[in-house]
Parts: structure tokens; C-alpha cells; sequence
């Protein structure tokens, strides 16, 4: 099982958290939500639970949930500018489809 991040996303990552002055790297689940049934939660981590999964891709560590490692194994974390529009892209191989808005999807 693995979830691995691209050099921009690890760049970008490392800029937030510096930033925030504090944290040990990102979190990346999954909550049920939307029309398609699941959305990606990412957020920053202070602390790991005993029971998590830590990944470290180029110098950061992307902490997962064993609930939510079922949905995100080979899960790709990007950023991606387009235009004016700027944001994280997740690329998971695991997924059979999406809502039209892009908010949720399934698997």
C-alpha cells in the first residue's frame, strides 16, 4: 500500500506547513458526503494516532487513517495550476466514477 505525492504537491505541502509553523505533514482521508457517496479530506497533522499509515514522499509525510486506506491505496497527490485556478488534484486509480461538480466520488 502506498500513497505518494508529485515534487509540486511535496513543494507546496512544505510551504503551507512551513508557513503554519508547526505540524509533522498532511493528512488524507475520506469522509461520505455529496452525490457520489465520498469526498478527500486533507488537512494539516500535529500528531499521529497509533493506528495510522505514514508515507514520506519527496521530505513529507502524508498520514492516512486504516479506514480510509482502502479508498486511497496508489492514490497520487498533485497541485496543479490551471489559469487563474490553483489546487490540489488527487490522482487514485481506485476510483469507478465521479459526480458532475467533481466534489465526490466512488469506488
Amino acid at each position: 500500500m502506498a500513497i505518494t505525492l508529485t515534487e509540486t504537491a511535496a513543494k507546496r505541502v512544505s510551504t503551507f506547513l512551513a508557513n503554519r509553523g508547526k505540524g509533522v505533514g498532511v493528512r488524507l482521508g475520506v469522509r461520505t458526503t455529496g452525490c457520489s457517496g465520498l469526498a478527500y479530506v486533507l488537512e494539516f497533522v500535529d500528531d499521529t494516532n497509533t493506528d495510522d499509515e505514514i508515507f514520506e514522499d519527496h521530505g513529507v509525510k502524508v498520514i492516512v487513517d486504516q479506514k480510509s486506506l482502502v479508498y486511497l491505496d496508489g492514490t497520487e497527490l498533485d497541485f496543479v495550476k490551471e489559469g487563474l485556478n490553483e489546487g490540489f488534484q488527487f490522482n487514485n486509480p481506485n476510483t469507478k466514477g465521479e459526480c458532475g461538480c467533481g466534489e465526490s466520488f466512488t469506488v
